[in-house]
């Protein structure tokens, strides 16, 4: 097999003692939701056995990254307790940690979840208030030595998506995500350890969705890793008719479309079928 070029030879992702490069390829992060709500397969995997089991299915499928998740954050989504939330997902963290060596990622944005879920391996907080509504999880991350994803969002769940607007999207998504990359920097996190996520589906219409995956390299100039989470989200059944279950086809050609504009990692459902789309795009990118 003929030798890829460089995908992005200088850029790095501290994560706690990992510290992830993407010379070849974008990474896959496996989606691991321990919810009764969550938008596509919430109540699937409530139980932590359950969620364990199918994360070491990603794992085996060939996920880089598996994010667990124990409060669903779709649109009108309830907030949950963090003892209701830690009691989800901290069993499945400990025993992936316990059992494989894989790259966890907690999805929370709630400190004490954090905390917990690090002190049982994991690695990653993705935090889709980009730090902002626990003011104890960046002190955490500097801590720790945590990866960080700084997501943007309109709004909160519960409102989001009521009556997002924007007068630029890109630009106005672009500029937040540098504050927050500023922000984090100040209280003692590691520009290493950042990575940013435009919040596909977080307070944005259908055209601001397309807008933000059309502008991708503009989120790549931020010069952190760029995580996309597109995954069978509502704007591609606006775009093709298809119910939540059936947009594999149509995520896997966005998550191309990303990866050729500069994307990093890509956040989904179907490792499988993820992983080869990336390693085919990434190829195509690179010029073999």
């Amino acid at each position: 097999m003929t030798a890829s070029r460089p995908f992005e030879p200088d850029l790095v992702w501290r994560c706690r003692d990992r510290l992830l490069a993407f010379e070849r390829r974008p990474l896959v992060m496996g989606i691991v939701n321990v919810t009764p709500d969550s938008f596509s397969d919430g109540g699937r995997h409530t139980a932590p056995r359950s969620a364990a089991e199918h994360a070491r299915r990603l794992i085996d499928e060939g996920a880089d990254i598996v994010d667990v998740g124990g409060e669903s954050t779709r649109p009108g989504a309830r907030p949950v307790g963090p003892e209701e939330e830690l009691a989800r997902v901290l069993p499945v963290v400990r025993a992936l940690c316990e059992q494989t060596d894989a790259l966890v990622s907690i999805d929370t944005t709630k400190a004490a979840v954090a905390r917990a879920c690090l002190e049982a391996g994991a690695h990653i907080i993705n935090d889709v208030s980009a730090l902002q509504w626990d003011p104890e999880m960046a002190p955490l991350a500097a801590r720790t030595g945590a990866g960080v994803v700084l997501m943007h969002m309109q709004g909160k769940p519960r409102t989001m998506q009521q009556a997002p607007h924007y007068e630029d999207v890109v630009r106005e998504v672009c500029a937040f995500l540098e504050e927050r990359i500023r922000a984090a920097a100040a209280q003692g996190v590691a520009e290493q350890a950042l990575a940013v996520d435009p919040g596909i589906g977080f307070g944005k219409t259908v055209s601001h969705n397309i807008q933000l995956l059309a502008g991708t390299q503009r989120l790549a100039a931020l010069g952190r890793p760029v995580l996309i989470g597109l995954s069978r989200k509502s704007f591609l059944g606006k775009l093709t008719g298809r119910e939540v279950g059936d947009r594999l086809c149509a995520s896997i050609a966005a998550l191309s479309f990303c990866v050729a504009r500069g994307a990093h990692v890509m956040r989904v459902h179907d490792v499988k079928e993820s992983c080869d789309a990336v390693e085919v795009a990434a190829r195509l990118r690179g010029g073999l």
